[in-house]
């Protein structure tokens, strides 16, 4: 489960932050995630539940925010959301396409006392 040292990272990010700017707890942390990121959001809670412990996140929630995935297609201008895992433009059926949304894997929002 790669996601345990996501989240390490994520939460050594957040705790770093917090203490720089004076805060001794984090309440929340709000994560964005997207779809085509090969994140599982259940796995990123589990493994949050288990690196949190015994630091200033210990109480702290995580919120995952699901990004969905568009794409754009070069060929048409078309812009879209992908119906499986080709991305394949809808319109004139160019196989390649440009993801622009989807792959985020970010610390969006923290709560801090």
């Amino acid at each position: 489960m790669h996601e345990v040292g996501m989240m390490q990272n994520v939460l050594a990010t957040a705790v770093e932050r917090a203490k720089h700017e004076g805060a001794s707890h984090i309440r929340l942390l709000q994560m964005r995630v997207g779809e085509a990121s090969g994140v599982v959001p259940e796995s990123l809670r589990l493994a949050f539940d288990v690196v949190k412990k015994e630091t200033i996140a210990e109480d702290a929630r995580l919120q995952v925010e699901s990004v969905p995935v568009v794409c754009y297609c070069t060929n048409c201008t078309t812009e879209f959301h992908p119906t499986d895992l080709l991305y394949e433009c809808p319109e004139c059926h160019q196989p390649y396409c440009e993801v622009r949304q989807g792959k985020e894997f970010e610390l969006a929002f923290l709560e801090v006392s």
